[in-house]
């Protein structure tokens, strides 16, 4: 499909909300240590938050729609792919990477998990430049995609 002014790159911006709990626990520490260095979040089962995801993607807006991205097509990748996945599960389980390689679902480790889960579904000519997870009012983990190596 021919983009109109392809030396315009836009970004477009879509939140998304998901509820999780998880955990912060080492398993092979002593209560001692995790409590020091994961402190409330440490305690057993875990905790909660009600997430919210920005979702940042670029490219050329498409001359005959207007738009960059079809919205709906963004939604049901971005549902299906992380929403559904994540919402009202414990994080620690839900998600193999944390259970499997004993990373904790921290919001920078999550949000990390969310790229490599999003990078390669995108529609041709959009590309994902940022992504936000907010897990309460004053903490969130920002990737900004041109800054990515060891994800």
């Amino acid at each position: 499909m021919r983009r109109n002014d392809p030396e315009l790159v836009i970004t477009l911006e879509r939140r998304y909300g998901f509820c999780a709990s998880h955990l912060y626990r080492r398993r092979e520490w002593s209560e001692e240590e995790n409590q020091r260095v994961f402190g409330k979040c440490s305690r057993e089962p875990g905790h909660g938050h009600n997430y919210r995801l920005y979702v940042a993607v670029s490219g050329a807006v498409d001359p005959e729609t207007g738009f960059l991205v079809d919205l709906a097509a963004l939604d049901r990748l971005v549902d299906e792919t992380v929403v559904e996945r994540l919402d009202h599960r414990h994080l620690n389980e839900a998600i193999e990477d944390f259970r499997e390689s004993g990373r904790l679902p921290t919001s920078e480790n999550l949000v990390a998990w969310i790229y490599r889960e999003l990078r390669e579904r995108l529609p041709d000519g959009v590309t994902l430049t940022r992504l936000r997870l907010e897990e309460a009012d004053d903490l969130a983990a920002e990737l900004r995609i041109g800054s990515v190596h060891r994800v």
